[in-house]
């Protein structure tokens, strides 16, 4: 790869190795190499410039969770050395909340989550990144529901007039990545079909293997075409005027493996139905940003990963609600 270091044998290495240098290895200073002195970094609740904040987020994370392992699921990938390269990296993370910080009083609990981290990557650095965190599963292992986590987070920034706003549609989506072009029929179109349809009309699931298996927000498992179903239906039935949206769509099409599909969306809509997951419905408009990883076998997708912030939900209602 131009301009990689060569200890690097390909670029999922290259992003694999960094992530366990910066995090477990706590070499935290190196994100000043590995990051652009410029980056923007948007993640539900809203965007940083620069790598000084990324350095700073990470020593205050490793500052609860000391002994955090980001363990490296799949990388899903795409790029050249012209065009540069784009990485949808999914971790498992795992940790004992052991510091003061963000997330209260070290309680001793040990946790896990996943993340799924979408950088744009050329000449040894990464200079544009989209992260999504199941920030759901976090509270509810440290003793919080996701509405009184969003709360917290509420007063902590001075109450409702002077919280601080989260990524909407309006804020600035400006890269210098280049997306590839999506090949027809290839499984990136497919999953990026099968998402639109999902949200935009009556759809039945048909594309979903029998013994699907789908992993959704807080660490909710499903099994099954009705399990799938079911947990896509828990966010949509809760909106109306929906816009769905496709940001960005990634996929590997390698021989002797399954194909997969990395895609990037934003859900727009009218929050107007009650649910045990959101409340009452506050007909304020919600802005959902979601990263999804799915893998496809002979009877369609086997295996779906859905990230996205319930927290982040949680205190748009609570904002917007009052």
């Amino acid at each position: 790869m131009q301009g990689f270091d060569n200890k690097y044998k390909d670029f999922p290495d290259f992003i694999l190795k960094i992530t366990q240098q910066i995090w477990e290895e706590k070499d935290v200073e190196s994100i000043a190499k590995f990051y652009t002195d410029d980056i923007p970094v948007r993640s539900p609740f809203g965007i940083t410039y620069g790598n000084k904040p990324v350095i700073e987020a990470t020593y205050s994370t490793l500052k609860e969770f000391p002994n955090r392992q980001l363990l490296g699921e799949d990388v899903i990938w795409n790029g050249n050395d012209d065009n540069g390269y784009h990485s949808s990296h999914r971790i498992l993370s795992k940790g004992t909340h052991l510091g003061d910080g963000s997330y209260g009083k070290p309680s001793g609990k040990d946790i896990y989550y996943r993340v799924i981290a979408d950088c744009a990557c050329k000449n040894n650095q990464v200079y544009d990144e989209w992260i999504v965190r199941d920030q759901g599963a976090m509270v509810r292992q440290l003793g919080y529901s996701p509405k009184d986590f969003a709360q917290k987070i509420i007063e902590n920034e001075g109450g409702i007039n002077k919280a601080k706003n989260l990524f909407d549609s309006k804020s600035d989506k400006k890269s210098n990545y280049k997306p590839i072009s999506i090949k027809l029929n290839s499984v990136g179109e497919k999953y990026s079909n099968i998402l639109k349809n999902i949200f935009l009309s009556e759809y039945h699931f048909k594309d979903y293997d029998r013994s699907s298996n789908i992993f959704w927000p807080g660490n909710k498992i499903g099994h099954g075409r009705e399990d799938v179903m079911s947990l896509w239906n828990s966010l949509k039935n809760i909106l109306s005027n929906i816009k769905f949206s496709i940001e960005h769509i990634g996929y590997l099409e390698e021989p002797n493996k399954n194909p997969k599909a990395s895609i990037r969306w934003f859900l727009e809509g009218k929050h107007v139905n009650e649910s045990k997951e959101y409340g009452k419905e506050t007909n304020s408009n919600l802005f959902i940003m979601g990263i999804n990883h799915a893998e496809f076998g002979d009877y369609g997708i086997n295996r779906e990963w859905v990230l996205f912030d319930e927290v982040a939900i949680w205190k748009q209602i609570l904002m917007k609600g009052n």
